[in-house]
């Protein structure tokens, strides 16, 4: 493996050094210079304040995201010329810049960068130009799980570009044997934006990302939070949660792939203060099942929400091998609330994709806890308003916008915040993830 730029802290200074942020090649982690402990309780005094107005009663201990290799996702666009490809980032002038060596990479994706640019060197096909507006290679995606499986995935211009990693594909195998999903995305449009809607699957359907208590299946286009171990905690912090208000029906609104909704599913959450630990799948010790439940309880009723049908067939396939009786419906979540909780402006749900029969069983019984977890916008005013006038009497959000947040509980008085946590997903610069517990007043 080579050598990396980005090296361990000594314990007098705290924090990471990296050669590309030292030559102004990178800049992405802005707060690299500052220790890491301090990055912390910075992201904690800003959250507080932004979180002021409410009052959560208990801050929990952060969650710290680790300060190299924690991230499990690489967008790598691709730049310098045919035969000669760099991997990484793009400058101000749209010149590659090579990142091959990112520290802050899983090792299993910085294990295999050098074979991908290898292999597309040998493809002919050339890098994108952007100020030029031609070109072929724009990005190429690497998505690592706990067992060191890879989803890759190459987005091009044109068919051309697509034809040629197709009739290569077998040289790919044979250069990159741990990726287990691969994939071409075509993205014919000149615009910042990382892929297209056209994929075509190489070889795999799904990466099975294999966590602490469930295994998830990623399709290319899946969202996945990027830092796994943050990811575990979070889990099981807001299944913990849910034990401990003894919900009996919950949502889990905007699920994507149901990791929310099968951790709060399956056995109860861990001892308080497990969250905090790192996890099973990254230190390689594995829990019997004595060490994962603490009792029996009647099965809870669970319904996952989310308007993307790959993500929502994923979940099931999960559901199935666990042997989890949870449902899952791709409908909007906005609309889904107001329709089956009566907010206003309810409408008639149309055109969803879950049979009749599905939906009855999701929504027979109203839920006494809600978990949201919305992108940065929030989950905004109509399903604040639906929340705030359903009577449910817990609600779970997480956050990765504190500015958000605070506007959506604002909308939401009823509910007073019991709990709060902040969850370092995105070490090195100034985003986080909270999530909080909220109760009805």
């Amino acid at each position: 493996m080579t050598t990396l730029p980005l090296t361990p802290a000594s314990a007098d200074h705290g924090h990471l050094e990296c050669g590309y942020f030292d030559r102004g090649e990178c800049r992405s982690c802005a707060l690299l210079e500052t220790p890491y402990p301090q990055q912390i309780s910075d992201k904690e005094s800003w959250c507080r304040e932004i979180l002021a107005e409410a009052a959560p009663q208990v801050w929990l201990p952060s969650f710290a995201g680790g300060m190299a290799g924690f991230r499990n996702r690489a967008k790598l666009a691709v730049g310098g010329s045919a035969g000669r490809v760099t991997l990484g980032i793009l400058d101000g002038e749209f010149h590659g810049v090579d990142l091959r060596d990112c520290g802050i990479q899983a090792p299993a994706i910085r294990g295999v960068v050098p074979a991908l640019a290898d292999f597309l060197d040998g493809t002919g096909l050339e890098p994108y130009d952007v100020s030029a507006r031609r070109g072929e290679l724009k990005f190429v995606h690497v998505t690592a799980a706990p067992s060191g499986d890879l989803m890759v995935r190459f987005v091009v211009r044109t068919q051309h570009g697509l034809d040629v990693l197709r009739s290569r594909r077998t040289a790919l195998f044979e250069a990159v044997p741990s990726a287990t999903v691969v994939s071409v995305n075509l993205l014919r449009e000149h615009k910042a934006v990382l892929e297209g809607s056209r994929e075509e699957m190489l070889r795999g359907e799904s990466l099975r990302m294999n966590l602490d208590r469930v295994d998830l299946h990623l399709r290319p286009q899946s969202f996945f939070q990027t830092n796994t171990d943050v990811a575990i905690g979070l889990y099981n912090q807001v299944a913990e949660w849910v034990d401990s208000v003894e919900a009996e029906n919950l949502w889990d609104l905007y699920c994507g792939v149901g990791g929310f909704a099968l951790y709060c599913a399956g056995a109860e959450a861990t001892a308080a203060g497990t969250a905090a630990e790192p996890s099973a799948a990254a230190s390689g010790n594995e829990r019997s099942i004595d060490e994962v439940t603490s009792g029996f309880r009647r099965p809870r009723r669970v319904t996952g929400v989310e308007v993307s049908e790959q993500a929502i067939e994923s979940a099931k396939i999960s559901a199935a091998e666990l042997g989890i009786d949870a449902r899952f419906l791709a409908v909007d979540a906005t609309e889904f609330a107001e329709e089956h909780l009566g907010g206003a402006g309810s409408t008639p749900l149309v055109g969803t994709s879950a049979s009749a029969y599905e939906e009855q069983l999701a929504t027979d019984e109203r839920p006494d806890c809600v978990i949201v977890n919305p992108p940065r916008r929030g989950i905004g005013a109509r399903l604040s308003s639906a929340l705030e006038d359903s009577g449910v009497e817990h609600i779970v959000y997480s956050s990765c916008n504190p500015v958000s947040l605070a506007k959506d509980l604002a909308r939401m008085p009823s509910y007073a915040v019991e709990q709060a946590r902040i969850f370092d997903m995105f070490p090195h610069t100034k985003h986080l993830e909270v999530a909080v517990l909220l109760q009805r007043k």
